[in-house]
């Protein structure tokens, strides 16, 4: 009897022989042969699928990340438990790919707010004008302070210190629409017109997402990114779905998809920073607060010239 054993505990590993001989019936010697023979074995590879999935949910599913194509899936825990899968996520963002990543709202198409090449795919791949601004995610309020003029901290002659009162609200649902400084790229505040070009001021859309996969690719970036909701490409409606999405953009060019699960069609509170007082421009998953006032719906149609509402999450 001879059994012929390989040990995949690795790359390579030698045979090994197993021989038994019969001296008598009362006794048996047994032979262990090892040879110098190598033998290549290819890489395991491990694949743990959930029951009952669709084939298509299939497709996305290996527990660490997949390469479709073109296209880097990477399904994350959305309690934070498997941040590390981020890594190679974080590094495309910085190399200039365009994804998507949750929010706590609802999935947004992001960039690296320094690469003015991705920028510009990023309109490409969800078709939007050059007119139209973008919003930026933050990580902290040091970003926000970097990148807009900041909030109004208030004064000493009964001027109401509206940073107190945000600092409540963020991380949270909510966009806030705050004056532009200059180091803030062009492309996220311009208006694509003539007329708009001397346009006494320009305004950028700031979220800070309380999303724990969110939060943990900011953190990594040396800048805010760059976002904009992701919707169907010919409809006015969010696409919900991280495996849909990624069989619907990834023809458009995109890069990545983080998988944080299915969310619901609830996307954030817009306020308006710009004037007199906080504006609510739109109402979402942010609740109004106290301080804050809401736009009459007479005037709810915004006109040309005026501020229109930033693409985001």
């Amino acid at each position: 009897m001879v059994v012929e054993t390989i040990i995949c505990g690795g790359a390579v590993a030698p045979s090994v022989s197993f021989g038994c001989s019969v001296v008598n019936p009362d006794h048996f010697q047994f032979h262990c042969f090892v040879s110098p023979k190598r033998v290549e074995l290819p890489r395991l590879r491990f694949c743990t699928l959930a029951a009952k999935r669709s084939p298509k949910r299939l497709k996305y599913s290996a527990p660490r990340f997949t390469k479709e194509g073109d296209l880097l899936y990477v399904e994350v825990d959305p309690l934070g438990s498997d941040i590390w899968k981020l890594e190679p996520v974080v590094q495309l963002l910085k190399e200039g790919a365009v994804g998507v990543i949750p929010t706590d709202t609802v999935y947004a198409i992001v960039c690296d707010l320094k690469s003015h090449s991705a920028i510009e795919r990023l309109r490409r791949i969800k078709n939007i004008e050059a007119s139209k601004p973008l919003s930026i995610l933050c990580h902290s309020f040091r970003d926000i302070d970097t990148y807009t003029m900041g909030f109004p901290r208030g004064s000493g002659q009964g001027q109401t210190n509206i940073f107190r009162a945000v600092k409540h609200c963020l991380p949270g649902p909510y966009t806030f629409i705050l004056p532009a400084s200059k180091e803030l790229p062009k492309q996220c505040t311009r208006y694509g017109t003539a007329t708009a070009k001397y346009a006494p001021r320009k305004n950028v859309g700031v979220r800070m997402p309380n999303d724990v996969i969110c939060q943990a690719v900011l953190e990594k970036m040396d800048a805010p990114l760059i976002s904009t909701s992701v919707k169907w490409p010919k409809e006015d409606q969010w696409m919900l779905d991280p495996v849909v999405i990624a069989d619907t953009y990834e023809p458009e060019g995109l890069d990545f998809v983080v998988g944080g699960g299915i969310r619901v069609a609830d996307p954030s509170t817009v306020v308006d920073m710009t004037g007199s007082a906080p504006t609510i421009l739109r109402q979402g998953k942010g609740q109004k607060q106290d301080w804050m006032v809401v736009k009459d719906e007479k005037d709810s149609v915004i006109l040309e010239g005026e501020l229109p509402i930033p693409h985001t999450a």
